[in-house]
């Protein structure tokens, strides 16, 4: 299947607009499905910067994928090596390993896959829509073009803060 590359620079406004809410709901403990918080130091200014990121947890390994491309939290991400996350009330230091084009396309065809499959039916179809919906449905569809536009990094645990 032949693509033009994603713009992906940015997530679409509905996203940034609803990532402050996701955000701010997470941050008082409410349930967001996978979501959880990824607190990085940016790359510019060294200040900690968060944003709410789909976790994928199978097998005693966690994954995060830059659904939207090159994002500014994938390239703080990237530049720092590390991160905090805070999953189900408590914070974990975790280093970030980003997969190469090899391994992330192995992370979309067998993994992903097999996580979004494992959801329950309403999950299912809502992690289909919503990949519709930002023109991403090659994650579900095309592992390779998947791993060519939307960088993945497994988390690594580095303690508890």
């Amino acid at each position: 299947m032949t693509s033009t590359p994603i713009d992906a620079s940015t997530a679409p406004s509905f996203v940034r607009h609803s990532n402050r809410i996701t955000l701010g709901l997470l941050r008082l403990g409410l349930p967001m499905g996978p979501n959880v918080i990824l607190t990085v130091r940016g790359r510019t200014s060294g200040l900690p910067r968060s944003a709410p990121v789909a976790l994928v947890e199978t097998d005693g390994r966690r994954w995060i994928l830059g659904a939207y491309g090159e994002v500014n939290w994938v390239r703080n991400l990237r530049a720092a090596g590390e991160a905090d996350i805070a999953v189900h009330g408590r914070t974990e230091h975790v280093e970030a390993v980003e997969l190469d084009q090899v391994s992330a396309t192995a992370f979309f065809r067998d993994t992903l896959t097999a996580y979004v499959g494992r959801l329950p039916r309403f999950g299912r179809l809502f992690a289909r829509t919503l990949f519709r919906t930002i023109s991403a449905e090659e994650i579900l569809t095309d592992p390779e073009l998947a791993a060519a536009r939307r960088p993945v990094f497994e988390l690594l645990p580095l303690g508890r803060c």
